[in-house]
């Protein structure tokens, strides 16, 4: 196999959780603002849609959706359906001649396309940190729908409530649904607590939402649940990318403080259900704040931030059928530009070496690799400077180093672990018994820990695990995986 996968495909899955290209930073909240030139804008209005194919197989569906407004300004957005992100706005849009150029500075992402004369098609590419990938968009009368089987349908069997509160520290706005069983309270409650990378309430990606699958399924069953959008995303303020793991806990804190606020719920009686990151995230939070009655984590970790990651690379390239040699090599270059992020806190510094780290390896690979890879003299410097602003992230940088272990053996509230057997990011034998070995070796007296059989990372029942399943596997999450988390907590929230 080409030995592109050793320079690309490492920056792919270097942020751990969630695969895809496109991501809504905080800038994507502000205002539309179209330039450059505009001919018969009337030619392109409407709904455009069309898939990428990006690495592993995985098709993205884009939608455009671009309209002219009365003061003669056009006003367009972007969603990626199968990642769940929707709303993004498309900054530049220039068109003449039958060429469209749209811009979504948010993503630092460009179509380039020809309206074909049936005038239904635009022929292009997408261009988006240095990669060029074919698309063609063709107009739509409506948006598709992206509902799965186990979504919820309205009306529901209990209340739905849109909340707003304050983590007043860190000066942000949380943003999120509340639902509330009918029967007589005060009720057990929960927060739902993301996976890494910017994701609204629902934990929306390839176009399941395991979130809105998860809250439904609990308050059934008399459990009241919170869940909320990333700090930047959706209807919450903040920068997300400028926040660490210990950042997303203060919001969580936040989220218990508004829970107490709120009359329906037993404020004993408030646990917490972290997926992937969010596992991360609810030990740090358990151990803070003597309100968690218990905390659920799916797929959490157990082994620090860079052992994960040289896993789940080697997992993964497998399960696409990298060959070793490459694989290995991979590695390595891995481990020299996590050197850097750990020993260089400069950051200038730290970028130019790390620069200098990818260059190389691309001055080494051969033109059909390069011409295989995508890789362009013209577009690398926009690539290899987003590879490194992701390496150089205080994300990155905190998780790289950070070691789940000592805060797991603070945690003296009831814990249940769950991983699935097939999770190719969040290895279970590795996370699972280094979480137990820490549990057990802090004296907490209540702990579950179960490997769930024929599950991926998302809880689904799969083939393979790998990432390139998740869209085209029906199931959200297995039937198995939410009878073994409800009947924990009803067990652990009877009261007495």
């Amino acid at each position: 196999m080409d030995r592109k996968i050793v320079t690309f495909a490492v920056l792919l899955l270097v942020t751990v959780t969630v695969p895809g290209c496109l991501s809504q930073s905080e800038n994507s909240q502000q205002d539309n603002i179209s330039g450059g030139e505009i001919g018969n804008i009337e030619d392109v209005e409407g709904l455009w849609m069309g898939s990428l194919e990006v690495q592993g197989g995985l098709e993205l569906r884009l939608l455009f959706n671009i309209s002219s407004m009365p003061d003669g300004s056009v006003n367009a957005t972007m969603d990626s359906l199968d990642q769940g992100v929707s709303g993004i706005p498309v900054e530049t849009v220039t068109y003449k001649d039958g060429n469209l150029r749209l811009g979504a500075k948010s993503v630092g992402g460009v179509f380039e396309g020809t309206l074909k004369e049936d005038g239904k098609t635009l022929e292009g590419e997408w261009k988006q940190a240095g990669l060029t990938l074919p698309l063609v968009l063709d107009r739509i009368e409506e948006k598709p729908e992206t509902r799965r089987e186990q979504d919820p349908v309205k009306p529901y069997p209990y209340d739905e409530e849109e909340v707003v509160y304050e983590n007043t520290a860190a000066g942000v706005t949380l943003a999120g649904t509340l639902t509330l069983p009918r029967s007589e309270g005060p009720f057990p409650a929960v927060i739902l607590i993301t996976g890494s990378g910017a994701q609204n309430r629902d934990e929306e990606i390839m176009g399941h939402r395991p979130f809105l699958v998860l809250s439904d399924y609990l308050t059934r069953r008399g459990i009241a649940v919170l869940r909320v959008d990333d700090r930047g995303v959706g209807g919450s303020t903040g920068s997300f990318s400028r926040a660490t793991t210990e950042d997303f806990a203060g919001d969580v804190l936040a989220g218990i403080d508004y829970l107490k606020s709120r009359e329906e719920i037993d404020p004993s009686r408030i646990g917490l259900i972290g997926h992937s990151e969010g596992g991360l995230i609810a030990p740090i939070v358990a151990v803070e704040s003597p309100d968690v009655a218990f905390i659920v984590l799916m797929a959490g970790t157990g082994i620090p931030g860079e052992e994960i990651l040289y896993l789940q690379n080697d997992l993964i390239s497998r399960a696409e059928g990298v060959d070793n040699e490459t694989i290995t090599l991979n590695i390595a270059l891995m481990k020299s530009m996590y050197s850097v992020v750990k020993e260089e806190q400069d950051d200038t510094i730290a970028a130019e070496k790390l620069r200098k780290l990818i260059m190389d390896e691309a001055a080494n690979m051969s033109e059909e690799e390069k011409q295989n890879s995508g890789y362009s003299e013209a577009s690398s410097d926009t690539w290899v400077n987003a590879s490194v602003q992701t390496l150089i992230s205080p994300w990155m940088r905190f998780f790289l180093t950070y070691d789940p272990g000592p805060t797991l053996m603070q945690v003296t509230c009831p814990v249940l672990a769950i991983n699935g057997e097939k999770d190719l990011q969040v290895p279970p034998e590795e996370n699972l018994q280094a979480i137990e070995e820490a549990l057990k070796a802090g004296g907490n007296k209540d702990y579950t820990v179960k490997e769930l059989p024929g599950l991926n990372h998302l809880f689904q029942t799969a083939q393979t695990g790998s990432p390139s399943e998740y869209a085209d596997i029906e199931e959200t999450i297995s039937p198995t995986a939410l009878e073994v988390i409800g009947d924990w907590i009803s067990e652990h929230t009877q009261e007495k």
